[in-house]
């Protein structure tokens, strides 16, 4: 700063030729409390004025005007000075050489401000200076921070010291920089304005692991114990560079579910939550939380945290799955087919996790389990039984649901075991059965006698019935046997019909279990019968033998008119009726119609002169004797 000895003799060469008065002091001097200052000055005044008594000056706080009395500060003439200066100044400068420099030792705070010089050059040549001099008073060194830190770009940070009182010099000191990576250490000084200031920079090159980190300049004046120093927090600006969110997770359909995100950066970023393409939430924060209540599996999916703040964008996503029982399964419209077709059944639901999907046909396993959201059953060259009810079963660990479908099976009719012609008491029974989809329609036909029957004919007593897709059709004949013309047996033909085919077949004939029991048992009665007769004729013949002399020939003359006067059939109708069809119903058939039903029940044989005999011998009307046989 004592460039000002080189300085003051070259502006006391300037004349003023313009006669003004004029000052020359720095605009802005600083220093550091408790220490000192010096103000350099330098006036200028008419040359036409002469000095009267002499050269005085006058230094004002705060006011140029001593009429608004502003405190003095210094004043050559006497010692009278504002109190807070009393002590403190000193007037270093020759004011008869122009030189009005000031010293202020021990300075304040408090004597921070503008500082004004007033020239008396006697009588009325007195005058202030407008210009001034700004005083700033520190307590602390001057730290020039950048105004943007940025991350792993290299940064310089310069500490200053004011070195304006020539008795001390300063040095000045960086602190907290041990965690600082590679920094560099410049020190300069520079005067301006005849002031001084010693500047100490640091470079280093910051990492966000910086931000909020102290840093400190300390000023200090070796053989003093004045010690200065400042703090300063570093706000290093970085981009994104964590992001963290909920792990992923699992959630049942229903319930709530809280999503969190917390992103590292400075500035706070804008947090914004997607969904997709959507943004579903937004926050300029360090964090941010989103709320999903109800959640159903639309909601299922991944969802994005994007943290920017301008310096760069990162973004961190989890995925949310939600749980749920099987949906009902889709399946096909029920639906009619024909014999032979080949079709594939198809079964789509959606859960989670993912459903077992089982076809199952009348309550039965048809198929595989599969566990997809897709099931196809293959049915290839349907039959008849593959006609029913297809139902398919989902199923997870949260629930089961199940769809239905009917599929009918079409085909050509068939006939079934059953089909016969039976003989029974009544005559003939002839039973056709068949099954088919459409119901096959029934009729019966008698070849030999080139007679159809069937529903709308009323004769042989025609019976039908259907149940599902099986119709029965029935007839009944009245005799065993129906017969043609020649004397032989009737053939019954069955036909059945429907819209994919007809089937005409022979009957065959067969007899009744009952029936033929029947005429077994009947058989041996008759032979057991005819015996006993012959056995009751020669014991009769015998005993006649012995009363009349010559009973041999009496016997051979009766024998050959023999006293048979009938033997009668007859028949317990009600015992031998079926339940289907009353006796009136019956068709008298054959070359037999003219005749009444009769079948053996007994035999009476009826002997002209023979002696009453007690017992089963008895008379009859006429005074005949006889004896009655029966077999039931």
């Amino acid at each position: 700063m004592w460039c000002l000895e080189l300085l003051l003799p070259l502006l006391l060469i300037i004349k003023d030729v313009t006669s003004q008065w004029n000052v020359w002091v720095p605009r802005d001097i600083s220093t550091m409390t408790n220490s000192c200052v010096v103000i350099p000055c330098t006036f200028m005044y008419p040359a036409g004025i002469r000095p009267y008594r002499g050269i005085h000056g006058i230094w004002y706080f705060g006011q140029p005007y001593p009429q608004l009395f502003p405190p003095v500060v210094f004043k050559s003439r006497t010692d009278v000075v504002h109190e807070s200066y009393k002590g403190r100044t000193k007037l270093l400068g020759d004011l008869h050489q122009r030189n009005c420099t000031l010293l202020i030792n021990n300075i304040g705070t408090e004597h921070t401000g503008r500082y004004y010089f007033r020239a008396d050059l006697g009588g009325a040549n007195i005058y202030t200076y407008p210009d001034f001099a700004e005083l700033k008073v520190l307590d602390q060194p001057n730290i020039d921070v950048p105004e943007e830190i940025v991350s792993d770009e290299n940064l310089e940070l310069t500490c200053y010291a004011p070195d304006n009182c020539p008795e001390m010099t300063p040095e000045i000191q960086w602190m907290y920089t041990d965690y600082l990576p590679d920094p560099e250490f410049t020190t300069d000084y520079m005067e301006e304005s005849n002031t001084a200031v010693l500047s100490s920079t640091l470079t280093f090159t910051p990492r966000p692991m910086h931000n909020g980190q102290l840093l400190g300049c300390r000023v200090y004046y070796p053989n003093t114990t004045l010690v200065y120093e400042r703090l300063i927090s570093l706000d290093v600006k970085y981009p994104p560079r964590s992001v963290w969110v909920n792990v992923s997770s699992e959630v049942m359909e229903g319930s709530s579910v809280m999503l969190h995100c917390e992103v590292d950066s400075n500035p706070p970023p804008r947090i914004s939550w997607m969904f997709g393409d959507q943004e579903l939430l937004w926050d300029t924060a360090s964090n941010a939380s989103l709320s999903l209540d109800d959640v159903t599996p639309s909601q299922e999916g991944l969802y994005t945290c994007v943290g920017d703040n301008g310096y760069g964008v990162m973004n961190t996503s989890m995925y949310l799955g939600v749980k749920y029982p099987p949906r009902e399964p889709l399946v096909n419209n029920s639906l009619t087919i024909l014999e032979g077709s080949t079709l594939a059944l198809h079964c789509s639901t959606q859960g989670s996790p993912a459903p077992t999907l089982t076809w199952l046909k009348d309550g039965e396993l048809v198929g595989t389990i599969t566990a997809d959201e897709l099931s196809v059953l293959d049915i290839v060259e349907i039959t008849p039984q593959g006609d029913g009810q297809y139902r398919c079963l989902a199923e997870n660990e949260h629930g089961r649901a199940s769809s239905s479908l009917n599929i009918t099976v079409e085909y050509a009719p068939i006939l079934l075991e059953e089909s016969k012609c039976t003989v029974v008491r009544e005559g003939v029974q002839c039973v056709c059965m068949a099954t088919g989809n459409p119901e096959p329609t029934i009729e019966f036909y008698l070849p030999d006698l080139n007679i159809t029957i069937n529903e709308t004919d009323g004769r042989y007593n025609f019976y039908t019935h259907t149940d599902g897709h099986t119709s029965t059709g029935m007839i009944k004949l009245r005799e065993k046997g129906e017969r043609a013309g020649n004397g032989s047996p009737v053939n019954v033909h069955c036909s059945i019909t429907n819209t994919y085919g007809t089937e005409s077949v022979l009957l065959e004939l067969q007899q009744e279990k009952k029936y033929m029991m029947a005429v077994i048992v009947g058989t041996i009665g008759g032979v057991a019968v005819i015996a006993f007769i012959i056995a009751a004729v020669r014991y009769v013949g015998h005993n006649n033998k012995k009363e009349n002399g010559n009973p041999g020939q009496d016997l051979v003359c009766k024998l050959e008119n023999p006293a048979l006067y009938y033997s009668a059939v007859k028949k317990d109708k009600q015992s031998l009726r079926k339940k289907v069809g009353e006796e009136g119903d019956y068709q008298p058939v054959g070359s037999l119609a003219h005749l009444e039903r009769q079948e053996l029940n007994y035999a009476a044989l009826e002997f002209i002169g023979a002696r009453s005999r007690e017992g089963p011998l008895g008379r009859g009307d006429d005074g005949s004797d006889y004896s009655e046989i029966k077999a039931k």
